[in-house]
């Protein structure tokens, strides 16, 4: 392991399909405000759910290659369909970086359920993973889990439509087939499901438990830095850059309208396109 003092001002890298990972850097940034940042929305090859595992492994590994080139310290993959395609090969190439990833509250929502039914909404790609499943048969092995696919979501999310009368179709269809098969609690499978979250709850009630990963991956990462001694603990405010493979113009547009902040957006280079 290289000294802390050497790599603990290196950026991190934090990788999604598109925007929807900007709902857990909002979180990383809120508890690690010192670290150097570099977040990479992969939009050009939209929407990863409906991708081959192949593929999204090859897109993640080029992702990586792109952080490596730039002294990841770490990297942070708030993508349920990246994590579930790709960590363990991620992990078995780069043994020397810390690789976060994502997966969906299975086991807290399965410990809050009175029901014993849950239900998880999430892209196709992350609902038929063996990673997925895994957790599922580990976490809630006596609870009844409904997998639901919601085509369409990410797809609103990517245009910038999270309010008004279309989103709200859209979304009330999965919610009623879940809680008329007795779900109590749901999960967000998918990191850009929060940004709709307003209709979720215009649906279910705000009293309805409806779980997402933003804060305790944040949590994750801060925990697995520490453990490494790599914790930027300079004091100075961390900086952070947007990528992205697909139109920076929209990335800019998006991270504007969707969380108030004006960024800079660049193109990822054509090597890792």
């Amino acid at each position: 392991m290289i000294e802390a003092s050497e790599t603990s001002s290196h950026p991190i890298g934090v990788y999604d399909s598109g925007v929807g990972g900007l709902t857990v850097l909002s979180a990383i940034r809120e508890l690690l405000p010192h670290e150097n940042l570099i977040y990479v929305a992969d939009s050009g090859h939209l929407p990863y759910g409906q991708k081959s595992q192949d593929f999204v492994t090859e897109r993640a590994l080029a992702v990586t290659e792109y952080f490596i080139s730039k002294n990841a310290k770490a990297i942070a993959i708030p993508c349920n369909t990246a994590t579930a395609a790709a960590i363990k090969e991620l992990r078995s190439r780069y043994p020397h970086i810390p690789f976060i990833g994502i997966e969906p509250a299975i086991k807290p929502a399965a410990r809050m359920t009175k029901s014993g039914v849950i239900g998880v909404l999430a892209t196709t790609g992350t609902l038929v993973s063996r990673t997925f499943n895994e957790l599922v048969r580990r976490e809630a092995p006596n609870t009844q889990v409904l997998l639901k696919p919601c085509p369409g979501w990410v797809d609103l999310v990517e245009s910038g439509k999270i309010a008004g009368t279309e989103v709200e179709q859209l979304v009330a269809e999965p919610l009623k087939e879940l809680i008329d098969k007795q779900a109590d609690v749901l999960v967000l499978g998918c990191t850009h499901f929060p940004f709709l979250l307003e209709s979720i709850r215009n649906f279910v009630g705000l009293d309805f438990p409806v779980l997402e990963t933003g804060k305790p991956f944040a949590r994750q990462l801060h925990f697995q830095l520490d453990k490494n001694h790599i914790l930027n603990q300079s004091g100075e405010k961390g900086s952070l850059e947007l990528k992205t493979s697909g139109e920076p113009d929209r990335l800019r547009q998006l991270t504007s309208s969707l969380l108030h902040m004006n960024v800079a957006v660049e193109r990822l280079p054509q090597a890792y396109c």
